[in-house]
């Protein structure tokens, strides 16, 4: 996979926290796989007729990026691009859905060493599998992966003065949204976020549901950092993050993140009974918040899951 796609994918993966600053993703709208509908016959995606505005751009870029590097004569597979309201289900958004998902995986991460074969577990050997286009750069040549790159394009580089995608990705990011440049978008986009998230700190219904939900970790002896409603939904999740081991990620995290050997799952099961506990005790001490959090989060102008 390019270096490219590689950054677009991480900065889709940093505004998937919903619940830490803003509504609205457009500073990292750029995809990232995720979707279930693979590229048809003619190579590019169908758009899904329930799709917000944002996430059909999204779906555009993908289809656009594949019709310009077939001019520069590579393969590009579009990927389906990772839809913000689907992950917040899973996280929240969805109390039974989020429920089921905890009980029997945590919070995700020291479940691939206990299960190592299933794709809903992130780092597991079933989720790690290499995508169509990172198997396809792997066949290239060197001087055929350089001109692939080049083809392919990059972010803007703020040191030459830069404000666009180059190659097919800057091709594509103007064939979707516009004569605008990236880097106005993304001012744009902080503004809007910072305006969503002042209003949701100052929703005074949403403040006494947080000092409630915080009143209950307490009482668990769960450490709480926050009160603010844009930051304690995802706040046990994060302290959670830092204290699991890398090799408890499973093997595909393990061989991208350090050489820390995977665990087994003997090593990884009493580390995973400890987050699922953690994790319940997250999810019913936030029940009443987060049910009224997601629909005045998911409503806020500029906010993807209000389409």
């Amino acid at each position: 996979m390019s270096g490219s796609r590689t950054v677009r994918k991480l900065a889709v993966a940093v505004s998937l926290l919903p619940l830490l600053a803003a509504c609205g993703t457009e500073a990292a709208s750029h995809s990232a796989g995720g979707g279930k509908a693979p590229a048809g016959s003619s190579g590019q995606l169908d758009v899904p007729a329930d799709a917000g505005a944002d996430l059909k751009k999204q779906y555009l870029m993908e289809n656009a990026i594949a019709s310009c590097m077939k001019k520069q004569g590579f393969t590009y597979t579009p990927e389906p691009p990772m839809d913000p309201v689907s992950s917040w289900a899973h996280d929240g958004a969805d109390y039974e859905l989020t429920k089921k998902f905890r009980q029997k995986y945590g919070f995700g991460y020291s479940a691939a060493a206990v299960y190592p074969d299933d794709p809903q577990v992130p780092g597991s050997k079933a989720a790690t599998k290499p995508s169509a286009n990172a198997e396809y750069v792997a066949t290239l040549t060197p001087a055929q992966k350089t001109a692939y790159d080049k083809a392919m394009g990059g972010p803007p580089d703020p040191k030459v003065g830069a404000k666009d995608w180059t190659g097919c990705e800057g091709t594509a990011d103007k064939k979707a949204y516009g004569s605008a440049s990236a880097q106005e978008r993304s001012a744009a986009t902080a503004s809007r976020n910072q305006a969503n998230a002042q209003a949701l700190n100052g929703d005074q219904k949403l403040v006494s549901l947080a000092q409630s939900y915080a009143s209950c970790l307490k009482k668990d002896g769960i450490p709480v950092t926050t009160t603010q409603p844009t930051g304690i939904g995802e706040m046990v999740k994060l302290q959670a993050a830092t204290s699991v081991p890398a090799g408890a990620r499973g093997s595909g995290a393990a061989a991208d993140e350090t050489s820390e050997e995977p665990m087994s799952k003997e090593e990884g099961l009493p580390l995973l009974t400890k987050e699922i506990d953690l994790a319940m005790k997250d999810l019913e001490c936030g029940k009443e918040f987060r049910a009224a959090y997601f629909p005045k989060f998911l409503k806020a102008p500029g906010s993807t899951g209000a389409g």
